[in-house]
């Protein structure tokens, strides 16, 4: 096993456990911050993968915007020192098996669209290679209007973003149940 083999596993354990963590914990604030390091880790991910530009915006995005948000909006709403109800166990059931059938589905599809045999018995990748997708061509579709350019999704993201921050006020400014 190579060093880049032992990097990306140590990578995916990262990511995976920060992100085990924030669905299991208990307090909602450390939920939020176990959030960051999973998100984290998925940056560190694309640098591995040699995407700078996407690793970037990994972590502008969603570290620097989405994270954050999620932490005022926990503030705000006063209650980030407050336990998280238990599961109910029904639906950690169901959890697991949705996670079971998740799992086997994205490995039947991996195996019949992403990877194909060769003649001689070795499993290639069929996917296309990254040579088309430096910063200025990854720039030049994302302010692009034509059929392929994505400046309407850009800016729909933005439109949410926007009624995301204002749910979080109108949450904030809620009165609490012993002020009525």
């Amino acid at each position: 096993m190579g060093v880049s083999a032992v990097i990306f596993y140590i990578l995916s354990f990262f990511i995976l456990a920060a992100g085990l963590l924030a669905v299991t914990s208990r307090k909602i604030f450390r939920s939020a911050i176990w959030l960051l390091f999973s998100l984290t880790g998925v940056a560190g991910l694309y640098f591995w993968l040699q995407m700078e530009f996407i690793a970037a915006v990994q972590i502008v995005v969603y570290v620097g915007g989405i994270v954050v948000l999620i932490i005022f909006s926990i503030f705000l709403t006063q209650q980030s020192g407050k336990d998280l109800p238990g599961p109910v166990r029904s639906r950690a059931i169901f959890s697991v098996v949705a996670v079971c059938l998740g799992f086997v589905l994205t490995c039947l599809l991996l195996r019949q669209y992403v990877f194909g045999k060769t003649g001689s018995g070795q499993v290639v990748a069929s996917g296309e290679s990254g040579a088309g997708a430096g910063v200025g061509n990854i720039g030049t579709q994302l302010l692009s209007t034509s059929e392929h350019g994505y400046v309407l999704p850009f800016e729909v993201i933005s439109v949410l973003l926007l009624a995301a921050m204002i749910g979080c006020i109108v949450i904030a400014m809620k009165l609490k149940p012993e002020d009525k």
